[in-house]
């Protein structure tokens, strides 16, 4: 038995040895899979999938197409761009999708058995989004317009009768919330459209000066009896400082909207009808103004026009998305729990939930027009995304079997490293789970460099789902750790809103825990830890500049410096509101809490990343900390993004990103140095 034990543990130590280390290359080579659609008989799916190319710095996406076990793979567009979103049409023969192929994003149908793609909408705006009627004479979708225009001044132009003269060359704002994340509102408001595939006729069905949907908010859906759209809108008239999102209804011709859940002045969002056409489920928040509240599954009785909270009381995590069975007696939702996030079902009878799938990350998923089926992607740490089917029984999903291997010749070929979950003590009194991944070639033997990385939100969690940051630095000789300390999602709502009020305490504390526990693991080697974050998380690096000396390296992307300045150039205020308990002027936190309170502690060598385009986090408060590690004559580098906001473009700008940490971490930690040339690439260039 030890014999036949030991042959196996070499068997599979000299496979991982075969394989190369994973480079920033490699994450390139990764297939994206999303938004799986069952056909209504049930025996096909269509899906997209995603390809990056790193020396061009493009994207491609295209529409695939295969039975509901995973046979006859077929892919069915070959545009070098982005076919995306793809949609059955009812009768099943045909498929409308999303393209870029000519004038911006429009609809395109694709017929099923084979022929061209036909394009449907040439609206100057482009198409946003897109959801069929059930009885398939239209469509509805979102598009950004002038609404003093109205649809036929503004929608009904072809694109071509448009002329370009040229961005704009100035900004004009009458009131807040006047540019978001990475666009200018310029009197510019989302509406929600129907298409009469009938007639060719487009219909403004949220005319008015409001975002219908808004950013980041669910699309507009149709009911069964495809009479009705129900969509979710802010109407309140300060939105920068509201979260007051409600379901309204509007008939499928146009007509006076109707809000059906004004009663709640907080979050309600994510429609769904039911298949039966009797109730709307949706998710919603009880605390207005906080936008991580609980999110919590609600149902919207059509007939009787009552709203009842379904998951307040037996549900302490937050719900993030959800689908009806078939039969309209359960509904299945995703929701974030303790760093994964599985699907679970309700039934509305019994009104308990049970867990269908516990599968580290499921990012989509769709359920068979029979209910006995349900498909869906997910990923791991050290898994790519895929797509997997699962049987259905009395709302769990069993015999899970994987149905697509896109990303086969990657796993084959390159050392894809999985995360171990580790909980560690914090003199806060929790117990902080913290992913580790260990580097390429690991030897328990050897002493590693690692890098600590905090995630932003700062009300999100560390998942175990493949990220390209999990891996690359790894592939460069790094154990990396991802901690999920107070303020994470998952692990309760009391432990979610225990960051807000207090951005530089118990987090602070829960770091600097994990950090003295790994330095304690006999193959880290303490003498050479390094620290990294994102957004909240680049706040936390610049926090750890002015309260510690733990680290020998930092790196601060995207980071809050000086909250003061922070709340006077943000776009949503219902944020720092909140978390900070006010405004500057009322609030005695901006200043508690400002890393640019203590600079004349700063002496961490500190590497500096920011986007020009960010208007969440705007670029200036990096560069404020730049100039102050600067005049602290602390070794610090500063890199802007120039046509970047908070997320840097995946394939043109990521890998600078990558690059640049690897070099600045192999000046200060050791490891494997950068593959390329980063001061070369900034003056090439070359990442553009």
């Amino acid at each position: 038995m030890k014999k036949t034990l030991l042959v196996l543990l070499c068997t599979l130590s000299i496979g991982v040895a075969q394989k190369k280390a994973f480079t920033i290359a490699d994450l390139y080579r990764v297939k994206g899979i999303s938004a799986p659609h069952i056909s209504r008989d049930g025996k096909l799916v269509a899906f997209s999938v995603t390809e990056s190319f790193l020396t061009e710095g493009k994207t491609n996406s295209d529409i695939y197409l295969m039975k509901l076990d995973g046979s006859d793979l077929r892919k069915m567009t070959s545009f070098s761009g982005a076919d995306f979103s793809p949609v059955w049409m009812p009768d099943g023969r045909s498929i409308l999708f999303l393209s870029s192929r000519k004038n911006g994003v429009q609809v395109w149908k694709l017929p099923v058995d084979g022929g061209e793609a036909e394009q449907i909408t040439d609206i100057s705006s482009g198409v946003n989004s897109l959801h069929v009627l059930p009885n398939g004479k239209g469509f509805v979708f979102a598009t950004d317009v002038y609404p003093e225009f109205g649809a036929d001044d503004a929608a009904n132009k072809k694109a071509s009768d448009f002329r370009d003269n040229g961005p704009l060359k100035a900004h004009m704002a009458d009131r807040l919330l006047y540019r978001h994340w990475t666009s200018w509102q310029d009197g510019k408001r989302t509406h929600t459209f129907f298409f009469n595939l009938e007639t060719r006729k487009y219909i403004d069905l949220t005319p008015g000066d409001f975002d219908a949907p808004g950013f980041g908010m669910a699309d507009a859906i149709v009911s069964p009896e495809s009479d009705e759209v129900c969509f979710v809108s802010n109407h309140d008239a300060e939105e920068a400082l509201s979260t007051n999102k409600d379901l309204f209804v509007v008939p499928v011709g146009g007509g006076e909207a109707k809000d059906i859940t004004a009663s709640n002045t907080a979050y309600d969002d994510d429609p769904q009808y039911s298949p039966d056409g009797k109730y709307i489920g949706y998710r919603t928040q009880k605390t207005p103004r906080y936008e991580s509240d609980l999110i919590r599954l609600a149902l919207f009785n059509r007939t009787t026009g009552e709203r009842e909270d379904l998951t307040e009381s037996i549900f302490d995590n937050w719900i993030t998305s959800l689908r009806w069975a078939p039969d309209s007696r359960s509904i299945y939702f995703t929701a974030d729990v303790k760093g994964e996030q599985p699907v679970y079902s309700y039934d509305l009878k019994s009104k308990k939930i049970s867990l269908a799938i516990s599968a580290q990350y499921i990012d989509a998923f769709d359920i068979s027009p029979d209910g006995k089926t349900l498909v869906y992607t997910r990923r791991s740490v050290g898994e790519p995304v895929e797509m997997w089917k699962a049987t259905i029984r009395k709302g769990v999903a069993e015999n899970s079997q994987r149905i697509t291997f896109l990303n086969k010749d990657l796993d084959n070929d390159v050392d894809i490293r999985p995360a171990e979950q580790l909980w560690i003590n914090s003199p806060t009194g929790a117990k902080v789970q913290t992913f580790l991944v260990k580097p390429h070639n690991f030897d328990p033997n050897k002493k590693y460099p690692l890098i600590l990385n905090v995630h932003g939100g700062p009300q999100s969690q560390w998942s175990d789902a493949f990220r390209g940051d999990w891996q690359i630095y790894p592939g460069a000789g790094y154990i990396v750790a991802f901690p999920n300390p107070h303020g994470s999602t998952g692990f309760g709502q009391e432990y979610t809103a225990e960051i807000s009020k207090d951005w530089g305490g118990k987090v602070y504390e829960d770091v600097m825990a994990v950090a003295d526990s790994l330095s304690h693991l006999s193959y880290v080697d303490a003498d050479r830890m390094g620290a990294m974050g994102w957004s909240y998380g680049g706040y936390m690096m610049m926090w750890l500049e002015g309260h510690t000396a733990r680290f020998k390296a930092i790196a601060s992307m995207m980071g809050v410096y000086d909250l003061t300045a922070m709340h006077g150039a943000t776009e949503e205020l219902w944020f720092p509101e909140w978390d900070l308990n006010g405004s500057p002027w009322n609030s005695d936190l901006y200043q508690k809490w400002s890393p640019n309170s203590y600079v004349k502690n700063f002496k961490t060598p500190c590497l500096v990343i920011t986007g020009e385009q960010d208007f969440r986090v705007p670029y200036t408060q990096s560069l404020e900390f730049f100039t102050d590690l600067q005049e602290m004559h602390v070794p610090s580098r500063l890199i802007v993004f120039e046509n970047d906001g908070h997320w840097p473009n995946n394939v043109k700008s990521m890998p600078l990103y990558y690059d640049a940490h690897l070099d600045w971490f192999h000046k200060y930690l050791g490891g494997d140095p950068a593959p390329y040339d980063v001061e070369k690439m900034i003056r090439n260039q070359a990442f553009k």
